[in-house]
């Protein structure tokens, strides 16, 4: 069992993710199997019932495990396939250890930090190596070396340090802020030192420092880190701003760090030859397209990019596909009621509709999704999106004005939107909608089956409420085809419009299944569609 610890110093937000991802994605390319964790300090059993504004992006994982955002940032650049359980919370340790109390399991000693939450931080972390198979697990410590917060999970990777063997088989990579100060732009190193120096109190020594900067680390820094922090200067690592996030493990690569972690944590000789051809191809995509259009993204919490992480990383992987540079335009669906929709939407040429909860913006969104249906401009609706393009056919072709949702209207005449069934009754919000994985069918000749290239595929699902079975010969008789069911057939999945260069929407998530190098096929659909809207105008 080999383990990778990555930690983060003096500020939030220094990319402890994408460096465990990058290096994951390295470490992969010389043929090893990797699998990641990701730690997260606070008492939520899981990220389900945060608000997006608060903690980003709920992504949703096969098994319906509703988690941080990294955990995408993990699947995409390595490929993977997790799990609920690699997603470790403050929450679900202490509710563990506090259901054990109850047992009786622990024969009436008293419950403790040290030992009992530790060890079942211990347990958790081994239990999903094993399990994983993998070659080397890469754990990120969420929050900030110092916290309260994080004290418990350090303290467990010291211990595993000490328990598995700190010369090959447990790593310490920590990543600090260099900033710049004044005009002559000198690097300082002190708050990194003070960083490093607050983890070893801890009892932890960092084997590779990670330093990110908005430049290049210059040799001096690079020598003063390695002095002051008792690593070799090979092991001081400089990350600067990248023009894409996918370029950050090829800057790895070039200063070694693959080779220094196979080396230090003796995971050779390895057979497999070094293999990064494709991942270079994509980002020479990214960072040098072709050509660019643009596409808007009406939603509730547009004030915070990353509420839409997956879907701007689809488009990313989609724009590569298509050497295309995809701007995003993020419009507050509020805006729409307000405002004139040929000033806000006027020089798109695609809206994306994503998911979302409650009431607020809802009639900004119907707004978008009649002006994509009636000006012929390419429309993705996902989750509330696939319901919220409902509701608008449903209102200004069939003539069903007070067409809703329950979710918005309870004692609405047309509840063309309405509660599953499983779902009446339920009080607790945490992990009780239609989650994870599930089989679509989806009708042969359709856009969907072209764009999939299958008439069966498996995608997320995340969502209480559903089309309402009683209104679907009528939306469809009109126009509004759903080519895409549940195994059931009484679920609707997918919808496309009759007659409209690109207008489809799905109940299901398909960002979240969006890799690097296999876009999800719908949002290449909207950017392909895009592309042509674009060119046609010129």
């Amino acid at each position: 069992m080999k383990l990778i610890f990555v930690s983060g110093g003096v500020i939030s937000g220094l990319g402890k993710g994408i460096t465990a991802s990058s290096i994951g994605r390295l470490l992969e390319s010389r043929g090893l199997k990797v699998s990641a964790i990701k730690i997260d300090p606070y008492l939520n059993i899981d990220a389900g019932t945060m608000n997006p504004f608060e903690h980003g992006e709920v992504y949703v994982l096969d098994d319906g495990g509703e988690v941080d955002l990294d955990l995408g940032n993990y699947e995409r650049f390595m490929d993977l396939h997790l799990t609920r359980d690699h997603n470790i919370t403050t929450g679900k340790v202490y509710r563990s250890v506090i259901e054990n109390e109850r047992h009786g399991d622990y024969l009436g000693k008293t419950v403790q930090i040290i030992p009992h939450i530790t060890n079942e931080i211990k347990r958790r972390i081994t239990n999903v190596a094993r399990e994983s198979g993998a070659d080397v697990v890469i754990v990120e410590l969420g929050g900030t070396v110092g916290d309260m917060e994080s004290m418990p999970f350090l303290e467990a990777a010291r211990q595993l340090g000490r328990e598995l063997g700190r010369e090959e088989n447990v790593m310490f990579i920590h990543t600090t802020l260099i900033p710049i100060m004044g005009s002559v732009g000198e690097e300082k190193t002190k708050p990194t030192q003070h960083s490093v120096k607050e983890l070893m109190s801890i009892g932890i020594r960092p084997d590779i420092i990670v330093g990110r900067c908005s430049e290049p680390l210059s040799e001096s820094a690079i020598s003063k880190i390695a002095m002051f922090c008792d690593v070799p200067e090979d092991a001081v690592i400089s990350t600067p701003d990248a023009r894409s996030i996918y370029e950050v493990p090829l800057n790895l690569e070039k200063q070694g760090v693959a080779d220094y972690i196979i080396d230090k944590m003796k995971l050779g000789p390895l057979t497999t030859p070094r293999d990064m051809a494709q991942w270079e191809d994509l980002v020479s995509r990214i960072v040098n397209p072709k050509k660019e259009v643009r596409i808007a993204l009406v939603g509730k919490y547009t004030a915070l990019a990353d509420s839409y992480l997956s879907h701007l990383e689809a488009f990313t992987h989609a724009g590569a596909a298509s050497e295309c540079k995809v701007r995003i335009k993020f419009i507050d669906s509020d805006d729409l009621t307000t405002g004139d929709p040929n000033e806000i939407l006027g020089d798109v040429h695609g809206i994306l509709v994503p998911g979302g909860f409650g009431i607020r913006g809802v009639e900004g969104k119907i707004v978008a999704a009649g002006y994509a249906r009636e000006n012929g401009i390419p429309f993705l609706g996902v989750c509330l999106g696939f319901q919220i393009a409902t509701i608008e056919f449903c209102r200004n072709v069939l003539g069903l004005e007070k067409a809703s949702s329950t979710e918005f209207d309870p004692r609405t005449p047309d509840p063309v939107i309405c509660i599953m069934d499983e779902q009446k009754g339920i009080v607790d919000m945490g992990a009780t909608m239609r989650l994870g994985a599930q089989d679509v069918f989806v009708k042969e000749g359709s856009m969907a089956a072209e764009l999939y290239g299958s008439t069966q595929i498996s995608e997320r699902h995340r969502h209480r409420y559903e089309v309402n079975p009683d209104y679907i010969d009528r939306i469809e008789a009109a126009g509004w085809k759903f080519t895409g069911r549940s195994e059931c057939g009484t679920r609707m999945e997918i919808g496309e419009l009759e007659g409209h260069p690109y207008y489809v929407a799905s109940q299901f998530h398909p960002e979240f299944k969006s890799k690097p190098t296999r876009p999800s096929p719908l949002h290449q659909g909207l950017v392909d569609a895009a592309i042509a809207y674009m060119e046609g105008r010129n």
